[in-house]
């Protein structure tokens, strides 16, 4: 074990993750604690931050238990996790509003509304299609006014972490750049909080915390913090960055140009570009800002497309007591033996609806199926929905950074391990795709940021590189991409089309 090590904590949605990593990018220990939610009725998801705080305490203290002696020698912590969110605390950094993450749906209809004045501004300002941390404030604020009248700060989780690890005095709690789109409140292009935007939804910004760069030296762990876990104190506490985007910098996507595709539970093709441009035309995109200063990812998500496939998988494949990956390998090995476009049968996936453009009315949808079509043509058809989506979002960086050369791309996560959707990606966009001959993407950028914050790698481009390589090559075949290329307008077509068909569905449910 090299001497020098270094903490990523990763604070999921389902569970906190703790990593300790070498300076060769090696993890030589990790712990995962579960993390406890309340869902007392349909869209209400929340998680009380002293409860999420005693799982991240155990969740480090159960690493540094691993290491033994060896945890003496961990000289920095960073954060990743949840990206959209939202707590509101008080001066003593006691939680008011709970830990309500994207998942909490209450606040939804000020989203809509904010939407329906700011849509353009959020946009072209703040980055995103749909804000969640505006919208949020507003939606507690209006709903629990004697309870907001307790809150001194508005905050993402990390934020939350690292300032009661460190008893950060209150005005010096932070915010790293990786977050900001999301909020809806910030100017992504200055790092800075958009006086517009607050002044429009009536919050001040004296209630937003710091914004600071992803290696920023936040604090020090406290002798009392340091007891609980099992560490020294004064380790210092690194701000860190978003999953999303530390999954960006953890695959060496940190040159203009360079894609990762993250085929997860919220599915997302990211673009590593040098400044923000507006996808006022199509609104397939939001802009993350990147890890390295001065640079951004163009980024498109579908919510929940991993979520679906897991769900069509136990709703229609998987037998009872088979294993989730035996019944994927098993739909995947007759997907495989179908032709492109699934023997005319079509599919729209988006149970969730579309993210972007924003359209919540969309959900799911199977079409052109006769007698002869199986479960492995709907299993085949919804996986070519989710890669024309991803395509069509392709096409709108590619629109917007035309001097970029974008031949090749990344696939990481669950879907990289896909019989089938690596080189189904290939054919659709014309592009190669790359498997990274690791799983811990977002974790190793995370110890990669903390190192840099203490001057152990100076230059976070290159070591990202360095201990990034790719493996499995899927090259297009263009015969392929010719079909799918008129499937895919079908598709975008179907999207635009059919919202009065949802709607008019839903509109007998209400």
């Amino acid at each position: 074990m090299k001497k020098t090590l270094l903490m990523s904590v990763d604070l999921g949605t389902s569970f906190i993750k703790t990593g300790v990593y070498n300076t060769d990018g090696e993890c030589v220990a990790e712990s995962l604690e579960a993390v406890k939610d309340y869902r007392p009725k349909p869209g209400v998801f929340i998680q009380k931050g002293e409860e999420l705080f005693d799982s991240v305490l155990s969740c480090m203290k159960n690493v540094c238990t691993t290491l033994g002696n060896n945890a003496k020698n961990i000289e920095a912590i960073a954060f990743t996790g949840q990206m959209s969110g939202f707590m509101g605390v008080n001066e003593r950094w006691e939680d008011i509003t709970t830990w309500s993450c994207s998942l909490d749906s209450r606040y939804i209809p000020y989203a809509n509304r904010q939407m329906s004045l700011l849509k353009d501004k959020f946009l072209e300002i703040s980055g995103t299609n749909f804000p969640a941390m505006a919208p949020k404030f507003e939606w507690y604020n209006t709903e629990f006014p004697e309870e907001s009248k307790k809150i001194v700060k508005y905050l993402m989780i990390s934020g939350y972490v690292i300032g009661r690890l460190g008893d950060l005095a209150i005005e010096d709690a932070v915010i790293d750049r990786s977050y900001i789109s999301w909020t809806g409140l910030a100017d992504v292009n200055n790092d800075q909080w958009s006086k517009e935007i607050c002044e429009a939804i009536g919050l001040d910004s004296k209630y937003l915390p710091n914004i600071v760069n992803c290696n920023h030296v936040c604090g020090y762990l406290t002798e009392k913090m340091a007891s609980v876990i099992g560490l020294k104190s004064g380790i210092p506490l690194v701000s860190g960055a978003g999953d999303k985007v530390a999954g960006c910098l953890g695959t060496g996507t940190v040159e203009p140009g360079d894609l990762v595709f993250e085929a997860s539970s919220y599915g997302e093709i990211s673009c590593c570009v040098e400044e923000y441009r507006p996808d006022t035309k199509a609104r397939r995109l939001d802009v993350l800002a990147s890890a390295i200063p001065g640079e951004y990812y163009a980024t498109h998500f579908i919510a929940g497309s991993g979520i679906t496939l897991d769900w069509f998988i136990n709703t229609f494949i998987r037998n009872d007591e088979e294993e989730l990956g035996d019944a994927f390998a098993r739909i995947e090995k007759k997907a495989m033996e179908l032709t492109p476009g699934s023997d005319g049968l079509m599919s729209i996936g988006l149970l969730g609806g579309s993210s972007m453009p924003l359209d919540g009315t969309l959900r799911g949808m199977w079409m052109g199926h006769s007698w002869s079509h199986k479960k492995e043509h709907f299993y085949r058809s919804l996986l070519e929905s989710f890669t024309f989506d991803f395509s069509l979002a392709l096409d709108s960086i590619e629109r917007l950074y035309p001097e970029y050369k974008m031949n090749d791309v990344t696939i990481v996560g669950g879907g990289a391990n896909s019989s089938i959707w690596p080189q189904m990606n290939a054919d659709v966009t014309g592009k190669t795709y790359y498997k990274l001959n690791r799983k811990d993407a977002s974790m190793l950028a995370t110890s990669i940021i903390a190192g840099n914050a203490i001057g152990l790698f100076p230059d976070l481009k290159q070591t990202a590189k360095q201990f990034s390589e790719r493996s499995d090559k899927f090259s297009p075949n263009f015969g392929n991409q010719e079909i799918y290329v008129k499937h895919k307008k079908l598709y975008e077509d179907y999207t635009k089309e059919l919202h009065s068909f949802y709607k008019g569905i839903q509109n007998l449910q209400s």
